[in-house]
């Protein structure tokens, strides 16, 4: 009797337990209409070796710079794998590895982070409470202690980690509770934890499953004119739900177009974490940071109404285009999703959230800023969205405050309190613009392009010149059809023509070669901080390391979880720059092990070329340090095997070194002999004009195969390989592996000015004969850099 009397007790207060936390108010820190925190995380900044507290300071600088010189606000800063968990794996504050990468603790983050308004937070595993109540206390106090002693926002629990086991699920929910008594507003993200009880104190589901590192997780799945028309595809969140995380936009690779991709992720999906950036904005160019600042800044002005979404018509508006404010202010966000531009029409009215009101005033905000006019309740005002971007605009009857240009399109740079505004008014080549400036009498001074005028001040019209020559044509347009050929006598220089034009360094280093160097001191510290990690040069992903002087550094085909990045069995090729002419090349590698696959004095070939058309053979022999007997003009040099592991490369003439500043080199690239054509098509046209910016997408629509087939020119006779593609080529990555497609790539040409009025042979080779029914296009394609642009500066009173 007195065992089921007990047995009773059990039961019942187990029930009195199961109903308390089916009765408890659980808050999970944020909720639908809570305001978005405008977040970065420092993934693929730092892998799973973790980031450093210098790395971090230095990253804490950028930002307070972002906001210092443009009034950009970061939220949240989080430290991703590796901080304190990491791959499969708990670790602990007290651990010799956190104190050797935080030998100072949190405390001076914390207070760097403070002092510029960021709040923290880190990425981890849900489960970390070992197998013991003394084991579980210390995890528990651990991540308690980060919201009470350093204000935590954010933990960003990913079953990468490990899973939550069952058995400890309440020692989660504990956790939970007791970090929020100090970060009541604690969010967590549920990176696929699969959690049971413990799911009412997750903040978000991860929409899709996907993350959005460019090229290695997120890929076209068409041909299109740059790399994130797979990133801008991205569909809806059903419900609008904003209790969801989309992995932000990554800012690492493959950069053109990254603000298409942040509008659509700030905007149109609008989350709990939004504007949301990881990896490496350093990267970007320094005419670009106005532009990610003003979208942090534009979506922090609207935050308060962008809670509210309602989804547009596909059938007027195109595919998932949203309608985000309140009934007197929206902020519409289209796409185009096609290779031409597409026109729609915004009704001004309640069918895009608007209640019944005149002057309503029309202002596009993305690609460029726009004054379209201020136009009557229910009207119909047709927008043009350019191929494969994105769009953004703003409908209001209430007053706008920003600067505003009349007459022409601009980007606001700059707009910070003690400082002067600065914007740049935008027009196409030979153009000419009349403008006004709307509110001018909050300034009491201007400078255009450096002179002062007094007009714009005045609210005087004042006309405006754009330099360079009138467009007649579109600079975005079809060209040439193709025509099927036979495979050209010099196929094989076309194809090493773009092989030697690519490379196969790690994607950031794609970035930073794209962007160019930096004059601003924070930019150009974060790139030195991330190259200068020891696990980046440790990885060998960067050429540059073979001509550096240095025998610890190297380059070489990367082996990543086990998968051979090389495209059949890869080649080394090197690229001297220019004709040089060459007594000895000596290759380098650090031990014998570093020699396999070749033997010590054993016989090798190398092929040399000035022209990617005539090659010679020689033969060398192999050692720690292969001496190569050259003795003649040469340029290119084609390895038909090579050591897995070289650390230098040198030249030499008359016994002294070659300048080699121009130097580069690959490894992953198929060598000819294993890509035989199989078919080709060739396109021909010429171009009297050539914008600025413009280049040829060659783009392969249909299945072709993985690496299956390749596009390269002629101009003016002239071999011109092409760079850059979509899907991009194989690198030495730095995070996992390259995505790999079998269909519709897009190879990309740059144009020079010097091509206008030559004429211009693309070749398009097949080289798997399952796959060559596909139908190549070639494309004239611009960036923004094809529009001139004229600096205003305005001096408030």
């Amino acid at each position: 009797m007195k065992n089921t009397r007990s047995l009773v007790l059990v039961l019942t207060l187990l029930v009195c337990v199961q109903t308390f936390h089916s009765q408890e108010k659980i808050y999970p820190g944020a909720d639908e209409k809570t305001p978005s925190r405008a977040q970065y995380f420092s993934w693929i900044n730092n892998t799973n070796e973790g980031p450093t507290e210098a790395q971090t300071q230095i990253n804490l600088d950028f930002f307070n710079w972002l906001k210092q010189e443009y009034g950009m606000q970061l939220d949240i800063y989080a430290f991703d794998a590796g901080a304190i968990d990491g791959k499969r794996f708990y670790g602990s504050v007290k651990s010799d590895r956190f104190k050797n990468q935080f030998p100072y603790g949190l405390d001076s983050i914390y207070k760097k982070a403070t002092d510029i308004g960021i709040r923290l937070g880190v990425w981890g595993g849900p489960d970390g409470f070992g197998d013991s109540s003394e084991e579980e206390k210390e995890r528990t106090d651990q991540m308690v202690d980060l919201c009470r002693d350093y204000n935590f926002a954010l933990f960003k629990f990913d079953a990468v980690c490990g899973p939550l086991r069952p058995e400890k699920e309440d020692a989660f929910i504990h956790m939970m509770q007791e970090s929020r008594k100090y970060s009541p507003d604690l969010i967590l993200l549920n990176h696929r934890l699969g959690l049971n009880k413990g799911k009412p104190y997750a903040t978000t589901f991860l929409f899709g499953g996907a993350e959005t590192y460019v090229d290695v997780f997120m890929t076209n799945d068409v041909t299109a004119p740059h790399h994130r028309a797979g990133a801008i595809s991205r569909g809806l969140v059903p419900g609008l739900q904003r209790l969801t995380e989309d992995h932000g936009v990554c800012l690492s690779s493959c950069l053109d177009y990254w603000d298409d991709d942040l509008v659509l992720q700030a905007f149109n999906r609008s989350l709990i974490l939004a504007p949301e950036i990881y990896g490496n904005p350093w990267f970007l160019r320094d005419d670009e940071f106005p532009k990610l600042a003003r979208i942090y800044n534009v979506h922090r002005k609207y935050k308060d109404i962008l809670v509210n979404g309602m989804v547009l018509p596909e059938a007027q508006y195109g595919p998932n285009a949203v309608a985000r404010g309140d009934e007197k202010t929206r902020i519409i966000t289209l796409r185009n999703l096609t290779w031409s531009p597409v026109e729609y029409q915004l009704t001004l009215n309640k069918e895009i959230g608007l209640t019944n009101t005149s002057d309503v005033k029309l202002i596009q905000l993305h690609p460029n800023e726009k004054y379209l006019g201020t136009y009557n309740y229910n009207d119909n005002i047709p927008v043009e969205v350019a191929p494969f971007r994105s769009a953004m605009y703003l409908v209001t009857s209430e007053d706008y405050d920003d600067p505003l240009i009349k007459g022409a399109a601009f980007n606001v740079l700059r707009n910070v309190n003690g400082k002067s505004v600065l914007i740049d008014v935008v027009g196409e080549p030979g153009s000419e613009a009349t403008i006004n400036l709307d509110k001018y009498n909050d300034y009491k001074s201007a400078l255009i392009n450096g002179k002062e005028d007094k007009k714009l001040v005045q609210g005087k019209n004042i006309k405006l010149r754009f330099g360079g020559e009138q467009l007649k044509l579109d600079p975005n347009r079809k060209l040439a059809g193709f025509n099927e050929i036979s495979i050209p006598e010099d196929a094989e220089a076309l194809y090493e023509a773009t092989l030697f034009a690519a490379d196969n360094n790690a994607l950031e280093v794609r970035s930073l070669y794209r962007s160019g160097n930096t004059s601003i001191p924070e930019v150009r510290k974060a790139r030195d901080a991330f190259f200068e990690q020891s696990a980046f040069v440790d990885r060998g992903i960067w050429d540059k390391n073979l001509f550096d002087g240095d025998m610890a550094t190297g380059f070489w085909p990367s082996k990543k979880y086990d998968i051979d990045l090389r495209i059949k069995k890869g080649a080394l090729r090197l690229d001297l720059g220019e004709v040089v002419d060459v007594d000895e090349i000596i290759v380098y590698v650090p031990d014998y092990f570093s020699l396999h696959p070749l033997l010590r004095e054993e016989g090798n070939y190398v092929e040399v070329s000035t022209d990617l058309k005539r090659w010679e053979t020689i033969t060398y022999l192999a050692d720690l340090k292969s001496t190569i007997n050259i003795h003649k003009k040469i340029r290119y040099l084609r390895f038909r095997s090579q050591s897995q592991h070289i650390v230098e490369i040198e030249g030499f003439k008359k016994g002294k070194p070659l300048d080699r500043k121009k130097w580069r080199a690959s490894n992953l690239f198929a060598h000819p002999i294993a890509m035989p054509a199989v078919k080709s098509w060739k396109s021909e046209f010429t171009l009297n004009e050539i914008p600025k910016g413009s280049y040829l997408s060659v783009a392969l629509n249909g299945k072709h195969g993985e690496e299956g087939a390749y596009a390269a020119a002629k101009i003016g006779g002239k071999l011109v390989g092409a760079p850059d593609r979509a899907v991009s080529y194989p690198s030495n990555t730095w995070e996992y592996v390259n995505a790999k497609k079998d269909s519709n790539y897009t190879y990309y040409i740059p144009l020079d000015a010097s091509y206008k009025g030559q004429n211009i042979e693309v070749f398009v080779m097949s080289y798997d004969k399952d796959n060559t029914d596909f139908t190549p296009e070639v494309w004239l394609s611009s960036d923004d850099d094809a529009n001139e642009k004229i600096r205003v500066e305005l001096f408030p009173n």
